[in-house]
């Protein structure tokens, strides 16, 4: 009964969904009190809260750190959670990222499938409810500016706002997600002012978020007159080839050389889906400083952990669950004041202690003159299969869709744990490919139109 409703609609939904990835909503330290994430964000904020409004909504900007729009009455609050900003566009796209281009009846652009298309999806299935059903619950579309980074938009709307009873977030996958992987960045420092003939003196990773797997790093090496440096140029090469990497290697004048390590690019819940140019480079580093015996520690102990506790092109650690295996994704490699740094973000599956995989870093690199500290620690979320919120709205998915599929599983991170009584719920359908956070990033016209089906029927069910 909710289709047609969605079809009067299916225009104004792509309409809208294209004028939100628009706007280049990544975050940025912008120094304004009332844009805490930056002039974008607050941008994108500003035009779904008018959008809201010109459909006949409540509205409210909580201080420039999210928003939300409401309608309904009753002591009931229902909450669906989504998040408005989005990752750094990346490079050699089919089509502009924020052109939002129309090709294949596909929406291409930064932002289609997280979470702006399913952003707009679920607003204009709460329009249906509000204006075609009786119900008796308040329903609040909440909008969220930093998921993408360290979370405190959400935090400042739960320090300020009211706690959905119950509620989800289109940030994920259908059919339902009954578990999400917990959350751990690592990081492993080592002071570096080397006096060896091979020094690392320049790390370019692209500035690349910890959330994603990285498509580029670059890194110069200088050598010293007592070496000859064509000969470290074919070294170099011979174990490019050994591993099959993408890696090209420039003389930039007779003392430098530059490595230049091409990935591609995944969200880090799916490292498995890209191509890790850190990882890649460091492994053909450690080899040309062994055939030196020039020995530094933070990559050498780096690859040996590796080699240990990994198998497979993958990098899977051997730590798993219902939910799945740890992964691990490095994402960052730098140079700062004289200081070398690898960032990781990893993976947890909900039954693993996040104290054990800390124990197990600090363990192992105690020894060391390598540094280990941790942030970004999120818990897992874990609601069993069997509960009212994860059947029902499973079955919802299943009815409109004429599927009998079950709940999953994912090692994304969504504003679902972020509240009780919450899970993930769509909008990337079954089987189909995940494009968060990479290169033509899309979200099919189809599955945009069908998911507001499926959120109209979610909202009737939960508010009725």
């Amino acid at each position: 009964m909710f289709k047609k409703f969605v079809n009067l609609m299916k225009d104004e939904i792509v309409n809208s969904t294209c004028e939100l990835i628009k706007i280049p909503s990544i975050y940025s330290n912008d120094n304004i009190s009332s844009m805490p994430f930056g002039k974008n964000c607050a941008k994108a904020l500003e035009y779904i809260l008018d959008l809201g409004k010109n459909l006949g909504f409540r509205t409210k900007n909580i201080d420039g750190y999210c928003g939300y729009i409401e309608f309904g009455i009753g002591d009931d609050l229902i909450g669906i959670i989504g998040h408005l900003d989005v990752v750094p566009e990346g490079e050699n796209w089919t089509f502009p990222p924020f052109n939002a281009t129309i090709h294949n009846n596909k929406i291409y652009g930064r932002g289609a499938i997280d979470d702006k298309g399913p952003v707009i999806s679920s607003l204009y299935a709460m329009k249906i409810i509000m204006d075609n059903f009786k119900i008796n619950k308040r329903v609040r579309l909440i909008l969220g500016l930093n998921e993408e980074n360290d979370w405190k938009c959400i935090e400042y709307y739960k320090k300020h706002e009211e706690i959905p009873n119950i509620g989800f977030s289109p940030d994920a996958d259908f059919p339902c997600i009954y578990a999400e992987k917990a959350l751990l960045n690592v990081h492993l420092k080592q002071n570096y002012s080397s006096n060896n003939d091979i020094v690392i003196t320049d790390i370019d990773y692209g500035n690349n978020p910890i959330n994603v797997v990285p498509k580029f790093c670059s890194l110069t090496l200088k050598i010293k007159d007592n070496l000859n440096i064509n000969t470290c140029v074919e070294q170099l090469n011979t174990i490019i080839r050994k591993y099959n990497h993408s890696i090209t290697v420039n003389l930039i004048d007779l003392n430098h050389i530059c490595l230049s390590s091409i990935g591609c690019s995944a969200h880090a819940a799916h490292p498995e889906l890209g191509l890790n140019a850190i990882s890649n480079l460091l492994v053909v580093i450690y080899e040309f400083l062994k055939l030196y015996n020039i020995h530094i520690e933070i990559i050498s102990k780096f690859y040996d952990y590796i080699n240990m506790q990994y198998n497979g092109k993958n990098l899977k650690i051997n730590y798993e669950d219902e939910s799945g295996n740890l992964t691990l994704n490095v994402a960052k490699f730098f140079v700062k004041n004289s200081s070398l740094v690898i960032s990781m973000n990893l993976r947890i599956p909900v039954s693993i202690d996040i104290s054990k995989i800390k124990t197990a870093f600090t363990s192992y690199f105690k020894s060391s003159c390598i540094d280990v500290y941790f942030d970004g620690e999120k818990p897992g979320l874990y609601i069993p299969k069997e509960n009212k919120l994860v059947s029902t709205l499973c079955n919802i998915f299943n009815e409109v869709t004429n599927q009998n599929k079950m709940p999953i599983a994912i090692g994304g991170a969504t504003y679902a744990r972020a509240f009780p009584n919450c899970v993930s719920f769509g909008a990337s359908m079954p089987d189909d490919k995940d494009m968060c956070h990479q290169v033509d990033e899309f979200i099919s016209i189809d599955n945009l139109i069908l998911s507001c089906e499926i959120y109209a029927k979610a909202i009737y069910e939960l508010a009725k």
